[in-house]
């Protein structure tokens, strides 16, 4: 049979090609010399293969195979899926099967051989199938390697200090198939427990490495809706910074502050138990920013502190930060600080012996404000007090002296 289908190939092999591309428009590009190339050698190598089966079982079908890898290959590499190649297959086997079933019924071969041809065409449409499928998946490997790697040097460049320049960028986005946002948002991870093992399931567009030294991600337009939520879930394993929004060339200046929020975070002068945005920690940052010159001012103005044992010392400051926050209202800030307004007025009275009127003077409580802060963030101790010290701080209070002291209302 092998050789009197040889023959009837060439004639086939046409009619074949006119079926594939009538019914799969794909494969239809007359003025594309190497396409038809490719179709008219797939085509006739798969013909040829199948009928050296026939005659030798033990016959090599690489040949016919690395075409059949090169095609599938190739239509990844185009962004296509392989539902036209299987479509092309199904109507190649069927124009294959019409034709040598008419040559073998003229040769009166018994329906027993025609059974056996027809399950053989099926077994090798499932091998060619198999092929090209290997190649489409080593394409897509390939594919998405290379897409990694070039948003990977994306995100370098964006975050590259002094700026990289904007057609640089534009050019990379373009072949990283990113589409450049109004503005972005930088966020610096730090593993909490196991997540270095665990990728956050992010959105595409978000650009992201977790990888690098100080792994990170660039998010396109933090604001918009929805995105708070998604990094919210995306990030719960990791401790996560995010900067302030900027534009696109000032992405280097959105990582400096989340650098700045995670290094406070990991200190616990911020909390990391959820997302930490910049946004909301503006002036604690800012204060941390120049820590040191605070601290030397802290020596200064907080001096007559040192006076008291360490254990007060503390209450007393956290008690002071909170009159200079809420305008020395005892009720409002016994309520922050979780204390019988009775002890913030005596706590107050012991302040104005330390302080006089310099605890009231409106030029310096900014600047109290900022060295109470850094101040505190060293000592370590609890906000909230225990009931046991507020009894005892409020049973052994002493008369107050003055109307502020007394009312806890001076504003």
């Amino acid at each position: 049979m092998a050789g009197l289908f040889r023959p009837k190939l060439s004639g086939v092999a046409e009619e074949m090609i006119d079926e594939i591309q009538r019914g799969v428009p794909e494969y239809a590009r007359p003025l594309d010399e190497e396409y038809v190339r490719m179709v008219r050698l797939a085509v006739e190598g798969a013909l040829q293969q199948f009928v050296d089966l026939i005659g030798d079982s033990d016959s090599s079908w690489e040949p016919v195979a690395a075409v059949y890898r090169e095609i599938g290959w190739a239509e990844a590499r185009e962004g296509r899926s392989l539902d036209a190649l299987q479509t092309a297959l199904r109507l190649g086997a069927r124009v294959a099967w019409r034709r040598l079933a008419a040559e073998a019924e003229q040769m009166n071969v018994s329906r027993r051989t025609l059974g056996r041809l027809a399950e053989a065409i099926f077994a090798f449409l499932d091998e060619i199938a198999a092929a090209a499928t290997e190649g489409y998946t080593k394409a897509r490997e390939q594919v998405a390697g290379e897409l990694e790697h070039r948003r990977r040097r994306l995100l370098d460049l964006l975050l590259a200090e002094p700026p990289a320049a904007q057609q640089a960028i534009s050019d990379l986005a373009r072949v990283a198939q990113w589409r450049v946002p109004r503005s972005v948002a930088v966020v610096v991870l730090h593993e909490r427990g196991q997540a270095r093992f665990s990728h956050p399931s992010l959105p595409p567009e978000v650009l992201s490495d977790v990888n690098r030294r100080e792994p990170c991600l660039v998010v396109p337009d933090p604001d918009g809706p929805g995105r708070g939520a998604m990094l919210e879930n995306a990030l719960r394993e990791w401790v996560a910074a995010v900067g302030p929004t900027v534009r696109l060339e000032d992405t280097a200046k959105s990582l400096r502050w989340a650098r700045e929020a995670m290094r406070l975070a990991r200190r616990g002068v911020l909390p990391d138990d959820r997302l930490v945005r910049c946004v909301e920690h503006m002036p604690t940052l800012v204060i941390f920013k120049d820590e040191e010159l605070v601290r030397a001012v802290a020596v200064q103005r907080l001096a007559p502190l040192e006076e008291v044992r360490p254990r007060h010392r503390d209450r007393l400051a956290r008690t002071m930060l909170a009159c200079l926050q809420n305008g020395f209202n005892a009720t409002e800030v016994a309520a922050r600080l979780h204390v019988h307004p009775q002890t913030v007025r005596y706590r107050l009275h012991q302040l104005e012996e330390l302080f006089g009127e310099r605890l009231y003077d409106p030029t310096l409580r900014l600047e109290m404000e900022m060295v109470l802060h850094v101040w505190l963030s060293s000592e370590g101790t609890e906000t909230a007090e225990s009931s046991a010290d507020v009894i005892s701080l409020a049973g052994n209070r002493r008369p107050t002296a003055g109307r502020r002291a007394a009312g806890g209302e001076h504003r």
